[in-house]
């Protein structure tokens, strides 16, 4: 009676959800050429928040994309090397894992690609070369911890970022009050239930839509001034094409857009509304989608912050 009652009421709720949205996967994909183990998570930890990395010695992945903060540093351009400041909000590595391409314009196709690109550019931290970072993590001391994963002699920026990666894909958040919901394990508000049912009715699913809230594609967004996808591949077709970001977490990790522009969750909601679908929202359609976006807030994964291998346990001093 208990288990056919259970089945009457999980019906019940998936008759109120539109169709398209689901619960976030528990596993996340793993190529098979860099498979997870735990002391490679834990090499790939220290390696997240290793300042060594930078040329200055002070910013690390964990610097644009705290774990204190939702994966993000809720500021419109991220700090760099020299106190510059990057041109692209920098997106959350929470739910990474599940992208087919990373960076808003898609140019690293997996997480070990991405992690190959921040220490190397002269914005971000600014490694002069691949064998400039290399010789960093060697002074640093991390030649045992490179053997234990991966044999005699293994320091490469190539074994760097499949450590980085295969801990990134540790970065999910499930449990979110909306998983919850689907699964008949809680309930959520009515605000939210109305602003479930406006994002479909609107059209916001026809992008956002699946366990992460976006389909992966790339699509066309005329806002602002830089041109996304075209800085990559040259083609006046992709003028403006950025990739379709996720809902998860959203309501954390302001400001929004890949300007940074939108500085509140119910201004990104009117302007993609209206920019994106031609549709004018009323304010109490933009509350009860907000309280819905709320619903897609997860739990985040807890993270033991690492003891960094130090020679000698003294400091490292940095030339800029």
């Amino acid at each position: 009676m208990l288990i056919s009652m259970m089945g009457l009421s999980l019906n019940a709720i998936a008759s109120e959800i539109p169709d398209g949205m689901g619960v976030l996967p528990s596993a996340v994909p793993v190529p098979a050429d860099n498979p997870m183990s735990k002391a490679k998570l834990e090499l790939g930890k220290k390696l997240y928040f290793e300042p060594a990395l930078s040329k200055s010695g002070h910013f690390s992945c964990n610097s644009c994309h705290n774990l204190a903060t939702w994966g993000v540093d809720n500021q419109k351009f991220s700090l760099g090397h020299k106190w510059q400041r990057g041109g692209r909000n920098a997106p959350t590595v929470l739910n990474a894992a599940f992208w087919s391409k990373q960076f808003w314009d898609g140019r690293a196709p997996l997480l070990e690609d991405q992690a190959k690109g921040p220490p190397l550019n002269p914005v971000e931290m600014a490694a002069d070369s691949e064998a400039y970072a290399v010789a960093r993590l060697k002074a640093a001391g991390y030649d045992a911890e490179f053997e234990a994963v991966f044999g005699k002699n293994s320091v490469s920026y190539d074994n760097m970022a499949k450590a980085i990666a295969a801990f990134e894909r540790t970065l999910i958040t499930p449990n979110a009050p909306f998983d919850l919901f689907v699964q008949g394990k809680g309930d959520i508000s009515a605000a939210a239930k109305r602003g479930m049912k406006k994002v479909d009715a609107v059209g916001c699913t026809s992008c956002h839509s699946g366990p992460l809230f976006s389909n992966n594609a790339f699509v066309p967004f005329a806002y602002g001034k830089d041109t996304g996808l075209q800085s990559v591949t040259g083609k006046d077709t992709d003028d403006h094409v950025f990739r379709v970001q996720s809902w998860r977490n959203v309501a954390m990790t302001a400001p929004y857009f890949h300007d940074g522009s939108a500085a509140t969750l119910s201004e990104a909601v009117k302007i993609m509304a209206k920019v994106q679908l031609d549709t004018e929202l009323s304010a109490k359609d933009v509350s009860d989608i907000v309280a819905f976006l709320e619903t897609l807030t997860g739990e985040v994964p807890a993270i033991t912050y690492p003891q960094l291998p130090r020679p000698n346990g003294h400091a490292l001093n940095w030339q800029e």
